[in-house]
């Protein structure tokens, strides 16, 4: 599919710096000792349109190697159930004291602010172009790893088309034999509620993952500290001979949190490895409902499942 898009978000923040260190600390090299060390930052445009969600999620990784910098990124636009991946590079550059800042790479440029602050992401590959300008700052949040997820408003223009929406601007870290971060989700109810649910670990790990949720609904936060999130449904993937999640069940002891989510649409992809298991990235559009202490919510919006 030709993508002809153009996104733009007004007014950023320069105080705005969600880049993180791992919370295992910098890697370690006067002992001889290498630590990896891997960074993710994400870039989620949302918005609802009738009865689906115009979705753009940007996800760029960084792996900071002995001798190396391996960096990672992939781009999105899903809307009306399809899903055009429109970009996607993987490149090494030498290594640095800042392997956490994304770079451009080609066809893939960055608009950078005061301090660093990344202000727009801009795809051209004639005759498609794309380009997301981040905005104005919400709420910050703090995952229990130290994680950031911030909510940003804006509006994204489409050929002729304006879209008013939200992005959400996520980064995560991890070092050593520290686990990477688990799945995640961005949901919407109308233009007054917004949830955001993230894993400490990835699923089917030694250890179960457990999840935060954050809610912005009329101007006010809520955070819920132990959500537990679950599979309620799976489908077979043969290209990496995984069954993934296609349908989940959300709650919390105290009952302040419940739901069930669906997926409408999805993009996954399998990833290299020796097998017999292979890697592999989920990204799903999902509808179904919620129920907080701040009410009944019916959702749309975006899950991300990986397994590496």
């Amino acid at each position: 599919m030709m993508l002809a898009a153009v996104l733009a978000v007004a007014c950023s923040e320069p105080e705005r710096q969600p880049d993180q260190a791992p919370t295992g600390g910098e890697p370690e090299t006067d002992s001889g000792n290498f630590v990896e060390s891997v960074y993710e930052r994400n870039f989620v445009f949302a918005s609802l349109q009738g009865d689906s969600v115009f979705i753009v999620p940007w996800l760029m990784q960084t792996r900071q190697l002995p001798d190396s910098v391996m960096r990672e990124a992939s781009g999105w636009i899903a809307r009306g159930g399809v899903w055009d991946s429109f970009y996607k590079e993987r490149w090494w550059t030498p290594p640095t004291r800042a392997p956490n800042r994304i770079l451009p790479n080609e066809s893939l440029a960055l608009l950078v602010g005061d301090e660093g602050v990344v202000d727009g992401i801009v795809f051209e590959d004639p005759p498609r172009s794309l380009e997301i300008i981040v905005g104005q700052g919400g709420p910050a949040w703090t995952g229990v790893r130290g994680g950031t997820f911030q909510l940003l408003t804006g509006s994204a223009y489409l050929a002729d088309q304006r879209i008013d929406g939200t992005i959400l601007d996520m980064a995560r870290a991890s070092a050593g034999s520290q686990a990477t971060g688990g799945d995640w989700a961005f949901l919407m109810s109308g233009d007054s509620a917004h949830f955001v649910l993230a894993a400490d670990v990835e699923h089917g790990g030694d250890v179960d993952s457990a999840y935060r949720a954050w809610a912005l609904y009329d101007a006010e936060e809520f955070q819920w500290p132990d959500v537990q999130v679950t599979w309620d449904r799976t489908e077979a993937f043969p290209p990496a001979r995984r069954d993934v999640p296609v349908e989940w069940l959300i709650a919390s002891d105290d009952e302040a949190v419940e739901g069930h989510l669906e997926a409408v649409s999805a993009e996954i992809q399998a990833g290299e490895g020796p097998g017999p298991l292979l890697p592999v990235r989920a990204l799903y559009e999902v509808e179904g409902r919620l129920s907080t202490v701040a009410g009944d919510f019916p959702v749309r919006g975006l899950v991300v499942h990986e397994r590496r």
